[in-house]
């Protein structure tokens, strides 16, 4: 048996909570996982899990066991990243998820300038508005927009998304421009509706020193940037979405921004990733070539 493989499988049965999801996530059968963690239990004499169709837990031993293998194979994935950190070029496979719009705006054209620089790399990216769990998902690091309310990532902070209310020529031809916050009463609205809560975002806005939220009835509503945007190109109603989407339609006229003084508050952009991955040297230098994309770009000015 290879007890490291052993040893790393157990590691992700328990933290996916689930056999199915951490073979998905090692790329493995989910028998050849069922059967590795059979073989490791008949090693080690004692059950490490507790199974039923619908729930997953530790015993006494797996606890125990559990603890030991995250110091073990934390202590080998520093040693290793030492000695990747000393290699002339970072080797290894990184799983990341980013926003679609970022993905396709700054990842995705500079991906043949990343494979020049760092050929031992492989990348498997995932573009999404849905949000990943790093640890379910057995994802390497993410690109997060928004304050962190989980303290155990490690985050690296890369610039601000500021968001603009904007609609099409077409609509204001239609129905106007309005002039306030409360003027929004009168308007149609296109909703974008979260991937996390299934519910509509409230817009959000800054009057008078203060940040307020509003909610936007709407006969319809898209849970995917791309279609959010058409939508308002098309003259449907009013969108609300980040500066940095909507600039080059700003640019050539299919978009004017409204309620510019009732412009929201930035929103941070991160970068993150769990503190048990932190050592790998291939995620460090993809979380720094990141980083330079964005140092490079209109992020750091709020866009």
């Amino acid at each position: 048996m290879d007890k490291l493989q052993a040893m790393t499988t157990f590691m992700r049965i328990v933290e996916a909570q689930s056999f199915s999801k951490a073979a998905e996530t090692l790329s493995l059968p989910r028998s050849s996982v069922t059967t590795m963690i059979k073989n490791l239990e008949h090693e080690l004499g004692a059950a490490l899990l507790r199974r039923s169709t619908r729930t997953l837990s530790l015993t006494d031993a797996g606890e125990r066991y559990y603890t030991s293998c995250r110091a073990i194979l934390a202590e080998i994935a520093r040693v290793e990243s030492e000695l990747s950190a000393d290699a002339a070029t970072p080797r290894g496979r990184v799983r990341a998820d980013m926003p679609g719009v970022i993905g396709r705006a700054m990842v995705l054209p500079r991906l043949r300038e990343f494979e020049q620089r760092f050929p031992g790399i492989e990348l498997a990216l995932g573009l999404s508005d849905r949000p990943a769990d790093l640890i379910y998902d057995g994802i390497d690091c993410v690109i997060r927009t928004g304050a962190l309310a989980d303290s155990s990532l490690i985050a690296r902070r890369l610039g601000e998304l500021s968001w603009i209310t904007c609609a099409s020529p077409r609509y204001l031809k239609e129905y106007g421009e309005p002039d306030s916050v409360s003027a929004l009463n009168d308007h149609r609205a296109i909703n974008y509706i979260s991937n996390a809560t299934g519910r509509p975002l409230d817009w959000r806005f800054h009057v008078q020193g203060e940040d307020l939220t509003k909610t936007m009835p709407s006969r319809f509503s898209v849970n995917e940037t791309e279609a959010y945007l058409q939508c308002g190109l098309e003259g449907l109603g009013l969108i609300q979405l980040s500066e940095f989407v909507a600039l080059p339609y700003l640019k050539s006229g299919r978009l004017k921004e409204v309620l510019a003084s009732a412009r929201s508050s930035a929103v941070p952009v991160s970068i993150v990733y769990p503190h048990g991955r932190n050592a790998s040297g291939a995620t460090r230098t993809f979380v720094d070539w990141i980083a330079e994309l964005f140092e490079q770009s209109d992020f750091k000015r709020g866009l």
